[in-house]
């Protein structure tokens, strides 16, 4: 006994949240935030793209799940290059999602449903069709430098780009415009050059652009790419990574000192913060704005981007890199890792999964599909999911001739599912009728997941058990008193089970039990966890086969392979 004792003490870790929390109006504690990718989520026109009104339609949807919180990626004028990441007019709402008016009826419902509507905020680039950059290209005032411009650099007579940064999507992330006759930045598509905020008057815009969002009543922003922005003003080569296995033009062969995460970041979210705060005070209830901030980097980094003023800078630990936390240790670890970062007065959050990375079910396997909805809501703080999470959706294998991701297609057809995006953007699986109910037209813009005829959201309302009922049951959880004040504990019950509990004084605990092996292992989670003896099972995993509401002898519980159970008191 003396043995599991030690044990015990040297795996947990125990993490206190504000015990006595001070009436906030932040509204976005303790929720969960549900992505919505408009071209997939519902087409009411029938040219087989997602639009605004397609989303207003199923906003009951998200009324039942009782989510907070939408987020919308971009929406905004577009030539599509990179399907609404290359904005061309920032105060225009595109065409194929609708106009304006759809957008102020969609806020409007939103609102009088209780549901708060977030914008995604593209800083970093623009379009080059955008107008400001044709302008800069003809070395128009003041926007000649709105843009990275370079000369390029002679090579035995011959012009090629000004250093060895990469693009994102592949190839050198600088292309030759011959009517300027220079170089321009582009760390993502070559449709997509980088603006240069070391010029104020792309910030004075780009406040004019927040400003004016605010206006039409959103209630935050997510913002894209934000570590981006800046770059190193002496262009220096990059160093190559060694070994990194990749092809010489990778964009994961360099180690991005010049280019990303630079400290110039904060001093502009600083002023986009107080810009922000300054408008939610005006409005008639006073009520303060979210800003998620997107930046795929080092934990040291993440602590800089809630003192510069994001409330969400956006937690990819589950996701990036794949399967890097596939063991029960390494999931720990990070847990405790990221709570022990957050400042105080501020909250965790946990991305599920987003439009970018492989969906959980796909990346862990099918029997772990709801495992990570599980943790993000037991878990403190905020859970983001993304569309079709709540019902299991799963990627969907892509050809070459069906792949229209620029990061894919830039890899030409033997490489192309090595980074295509596509398999995770597929259309929403409403029911099993055409198009799994997204949309009447012949073809749609990609096409819907073959399993649309049993995975689908109609189908899953009629069974007592789905991930459609589990994630319902995980939304009120996250509502409980329990997950907003009560102490958190990390613990590995054994080799292969991550626990986690979470505990008020005089009220039975909330445990979360996940297996992370293959096979079916016996626990005593009363004496590592030190919970009751007794419990019953508030929600568990589809494919465990553990049913809800029976009561659980905590010292022997039969956890099957890759399965997940919470406990709560009766």
């Amino acid at each position: 006994m003396f043995r599991w004792i030690v044990v015990c003490i040297l795996v947990s870790t125990t993490i206190r949240v504000d015990a006595a929390p001070k009436p906030t109006k932040e509204w976005w504690k303790d929720s969960f935030i549900y992505q919505i990718y408009p071209r997939s989520f519902m087409d009411s026109n029938g040219d087989g793209v997602g639009d605004l009104n397609g989303i207003t339609s199923k906003l009951q949807h998200l009324i039942d799940l009782n989510v907070s919180a939408i987020w919308l990626s971009p929406i905004f004028e577009s030539p599509m290059v990179d399907f609404g990441y290359d904005v061309s007019n920032f105060t225009k709402i595109d065409p194929i999602f609708g106009t304006m008016s759809d957008f102020t009826n969609l806020t409007a419902t939103a609102k009088a449903l209780g549901l708060k509507v977030l914008l995604d905020f593209v800083p970093n680039h623009t379009s080059n069709k955008h107008p400001w950059f044709l302008k800069s290209v003809k070395k128009i005032k003041p926007y000649d430098d709105y843009y990275i411009w370079m000369d390029g650099k002679l090579v035995n007579g011959t012009s090629e780009p000004p250093n060895n940064w990469l693009s994102v999507f592949g190839g050198s992330a600088w292309e030759f415009n011959e009517e300027r006759n220079q170089y321009y930045l582009h760390q993502f598509a070559a449709g997509q050059p980088d603006l240069n905020y070391r010029s104020a008057a792309v910030n004075t815009e780009m406040e004019k652009i927040l400003t004016f969002w605010l206006d039409q009543g959103v209630d935050g922003f997510r913002i894209d790419a934000i570590n981006f922005m800046f770059e190193d003003p002496r262009y220096l080569d990059e160093p190559r990574k060694s070994n990194a296995g990749v092809d010489e033009d990778d964009y994961e062969g360099l180690v991005h000192i010049y280019t990303k995460d630079l400290t110039d970041t904060f001093t502009i979210l600083k002023s986009w913060r107080k810009l922000i705060d300054t408008h939610g005070k005006k409005a008639p209830k006073g009520e303060p704005k979210i800003i998620l901030t997107e930046a795929y980097t080092r934990m040291s980094e993440i602590t800089k981007y809630y003192e510069a003023g994001s409330d969400v800078p956006m937690n990819f630990m589950f996701i990036d890199p794949l399967n890097r936390y596939s063991s029960t240790m390494e999931f720990k670890r990070n847990i405790d890792a990221w709570m022990n970062l957050v400042p105080k007065g501020h909250v965790a959050n946990w991305v599920v999964d987003n439009h970018d990375n492989p969906r959980v079910g796909s990346r862990y396997g099918v029997r772990r599909s709801d495992e990570l909805s599980m943790l993000s809501a037991v878990l403190p703080g905020i859970g983001i999911i993304y569309y079709g999470d709540e019902i299991g959706m799963l990627d969907r294998n892509m050809t070459w001739n069906e792949t229209v991701d620029p990061a894919g297609c830039n890899l030409g057809p033997e490489k192309y599912h090595l980074k295509s995006r596509d398999p995770v953007r597929t259309p929403f699986q409403w029911d099993n009728s055409t198009n799994a109910g997204f949309s009447t037209a012949n073809k749609t813009w990609l096409p819907v997941h073959e399993n649309y005829k049993t995975l689908n959201l109609a189908a899953q309302k009629a069974e007592p058990v789905s991930h459609y009922s589990l994630f319902k049951k995980l939304v009120a959880l996250k509502k409980m008193p329990i997950m907003k004040t009560g102490s958190m504990e990390v613990i590995l019950v054994g080799e292969n089970v991550l626990g986690v509990v979470r505990r008020l004084p005089d009220i039975p605990p909330v445990v979360l039990l996940i297996n992370f092996s293959e096979t079916t292992v016996v626990v005593d989670a009363r004496t590592w966890m030190n919970i009751p003896e007794q419990l019953t099972v508030y929600a568990s995993s589809v494919g465990s086969n553990i049913p809800s509401e029976v009561t659980m002898d905590t010292t022997e519980i039969n956890l099957p392979g890759a399965a997940s159970v919470i406990l709560s008191g009766p």
